[in-house]
């Protein structure tokens, strides 16, 4: 399918091959664990606080506290943000200077948010220009989309050397709220319906390295429930 999309592009049928974005969930490995950077507390903060405007450090936020994608965020709208229910809802992606639907029916989904990210956002909102057209949480200066090379280039790089960071992709803010999440014990399918996974597999299989296995908790409450409190 790849092929015959990529084929399709080189024949201007079609603007963009929509089979470049997708996951090929795989194993993870020794060599794989080593290739996703994972942020503790102090650095998170180190990284929100060495952000160049209140922009940068609420997209950050957005980052680390959703695991929302990198054309996800880009493409986020105001009118996505459910603040009676306190959370965000993905619609769209931004990517190749075009916005596009969700990928799968689980990438379409609710993530919760935490009441620091819901005050960051609002004070946000009120100190930014509202672009009525565009409607986006973080445009551009002229209020249309971020081209996503340039805010790497200008936002985010840049930020990780302020913070005295080691240079890590964008994309590991999402393993880091992940990895947190899975830290805190939350449900492994709560975090996959969080991250948009269409499968539990796709989750297990990059995040399972993390999940503790030894709980012996887990075997005592198990003993009680058999034998009681004999």
């Amino acid at each position: 399918m790849g092929a015959v999309l990529k084929y399709a592009v080189r024949m201007r049928y079609i603007d963009f091959n929509p089979a470049a974005e997708i996951e090929k969930p795989k194993r993870i490995n020794s060599h794989d664990e080593k290739e996703i950077a994972v942020l503790g507390p102090e650095k998170i903060q180190a990284l929100f606080d060495n952000a160049r405007d209140l922009k940068d450090r609420v997209m950050f936020m957005t980052a680390v506290l959703t695991g929302m994608r990198q054309g996800e965020i880009l493409g986020l709208k105001w009118g996505d943000s459910d603040w009676s229910s306190r959370q965000i809802h993905v619609k769209r992606t931004y990517n190749h200077g075009r916005f596009y639907d969700p990928k799968s029916k689980a990438s379409r989904r609710k993530i919760d948010l935490a009441p620091q990210l819901i005050k960051a956002l609002k004070e946000w909102r009120l100190a930014s220009r509202f672009n009525v057209e565009n409607d986006l949480v973080f445009p551009n200066p002229e209020g249309k989309p971020q081209n996503h090379t340039r805010m790497l280039r200008k936002s985010f790089h840049p930020t990780l050397i302020r913070a005295e960071l080691p240079r890590m992709r964008f994309h590991d803010l999402r393993h880091t709220y992940a990895s947190m999440l899975i830290e805190q014990g939350e449900n492994i399918k709560y975090v996959q319906a969080q991250l948009g996974h269409s499968s539990i597999h796709m989750t297990l299989d990059v995040y399972g390295h993390l999940m503790d296995t030894v709980n012996q908790e887990a075997a005592s409450r198990l003993g009680e429930f058999v034998f009681g409190d004999s």
